[in-house]
């Protein structure tokens, strides 16, 4: 029998288990194996996702090992990164409120704020087919619908879907076909947005790898994106989430599409365990 110490934080309800390095070896398991055992919500602890801390980067600050709840490696979360921000901040791992984070979706950069929140600067939107991944059209037929979609990467794929409706009734209904289409090669994140203003937006999400999750903050950038190439709402949004809400800028446009998204929203602790494997 081994035990393990562990962190459960949330960002807006998106949860996750944050193991460090040290209390990792001792488990002899991959960590795509330990991620599915942890995150299991009947027989683990129970989260939408995994990281552990990497110190030994060269080039930022610190770097991350991250995993969704089935196994799979994840370039990026933003919900995570701040969870991640606040533990290695708060935990000692850094020593600066603004610090850079190596991902798979390349260099992060958050900053805790005076009061708490979290500040991330998400990089640059990708909008070229290739690097998304995507392959396809313009317009998806999924069981009896048949969408508009606009594929935007946030170091990570997703399909922002417009609708009048529900937003979590069609997230539940046509998430599941929408991660899996061929259109998208390496899978996708699916919103399903209603404009409430020019301001504000209600968002729900099918996650890839996770299924339906309370939040998705990459998910809320590519929203905002998708919003503005459509000229539907100004450059700073407030994105309402089954979870809370987060607020997203980004100065960009069809005619200049490098400019740089920018996320603000909390991070909680939820508790801190033993846990036995």
């Amino acid at each position: 029998m081994k035990t393990i110490k562990l962190t459960k934080m949330q960002g807006l309800g998106n949860d996750f288990v944050i193991i460090d390095y040290s209390e990792y070896e001792k488990t002899g398991m991959s960590m795509s194996d330990l991620a599915v055992k942890v995150c299991d919500r009947h027989f683990g602890v129970g989260a939408d996702g995994m990281f552990i801390p990497n110190l030994s980067t060269k080039n930022t600050d610190i770097g991350w090992y991250f995993y969704n709840n089935d196994g799979t490696t994840a370039q990026m979360c933003g919900n995570g990164i701040r969870c991640f921000a606040k533990y290695a901040f708060e935990k000692g791992l850094v020593d600066k409120k603004k610090f850079t984070v190596e991902t798979l979706a390349g260099v992060i950069t958050p900053e805790i704020l005076e009061d708490g929140m979290i500040k991330v600067d998400m990089g640059a939107p990708i909008l070229e087919d290739k690097k998304i991944p995507f392959n396809g059209e313009r317009s998806i037929s999924v069981l009896d619908k048949e969408f508009i979609i606009n594929p935007v990467s946030m170091g990570n794929p997703h399909c922002v879907i417009f609708v009048n409706g529900d937003t979590m009734d069609y997230a539940k209904t046509y998430g599941p076909q929408i991660e899996v289409h061929p259109y998208f090669p390496e899978k996708t994140n699916t919103e399903f947005v209603r404009i409430i203003s020019k301001n504000e937006v209600e968002m729900s999400v099918y996650e890839r790898g996770c299924g339906i999750t309370l939040a998705c903050g990459t998910g809320a950038c590519a929203t905002l994106v998708a919003c503005i190439l459509n000229n539907l709402t100004e450059n700073k949004i407030k994105v309402n989430l089954p979870g809370g809400a987060v607020y997203i800028e980004w100065q960009g446009s069809a005619e200049n599409i490098n400019e740089h998204v920018y996320m603000l929203g909390p991070a909680e602790y939820s508790f801190v365990a033993d846990y036995i494997l």
